[in-house]
């Protein structure tokens, strides 16, 4: 799984967000505003990560349980999908 080019991550002040660019931006025209968790997973997909190998990174940077990270990754997934952020 990755992100489509033309979305970028940057961090403004404490904050970070997702903003479209060039052709991207003819499909999605506004910001995804992240916490930090959600900028971790943001630069994994950008290298392209398959959705288990997410969890399971998610699972060991933040401690979290594997069931909390898979619903949380789905969810992230899910949004970046409404986004058209995907490949």
């Amino acid at each position: 799984m990755k992100t489509k080019e033309g979305f970028i991550l940057r961090k403004v002040g404490a904050q970070y967000v997702v903003a479209a660019t060039g052709k991207a931006s003819e499909n999605f025209n506004g910001m995804m505003r992240l916490n930090e968790t959600g900028a971790f997973a943001f630069r994994l997909l950008q290298a392209g990560i398959a959705e288990e190998e997410l969890v399971s990174r998610v699972v060991a940077e933040y401690d979290v349980s594997e069931d909390a990270a898979r619903v949380d990754v789905a969810r992230f997934l899910a949004a970046l999908g409404e986004a058209d952020a995907l490949e």
